[in-house]
């Protein structure tokens, strides 16, 4: 994993921690709100960044590979993936 990927990660993480401080100190609602999409749209794109390399990565070394077993593998990960993301 890239080291961008693990400092967004650790923005996440202080993004969170920001929430709850906002949560103790009763913060306006809309603005607790505001924030956790911030955070869902963060954790979107990291989502999007881990995804894109493991089809970089893992996937186009089981096609080159030419294992047509690893090949199955790899895409019923992917469509298990997506099937729980739409639940």
């Amino acid at each position: 994993m890239s080291e961008q990927t693990i400092n967004r990660l650790r923005r996440i993480e202080g993004q969170v921690r920001g929430i709850a401080t906002m949560i103790e100190q009763e913060r306006y609602c809309i603005d607790v709100l505001h924030q956790l999409s911030a955070v869902k749209a963060a954790l979107r794109r990291v989502e999007a960044e881990v995804l894109k390399n493991h089809a970089e990565t893992c996937v186009e070394e089981a096609v080159r590979s030419g294992d047509h077993d690893a090949q199955r593998e790899k895409i019923a990960e992917l469509v298990d993936l997506f099937e729980k993301q739409r639940r």
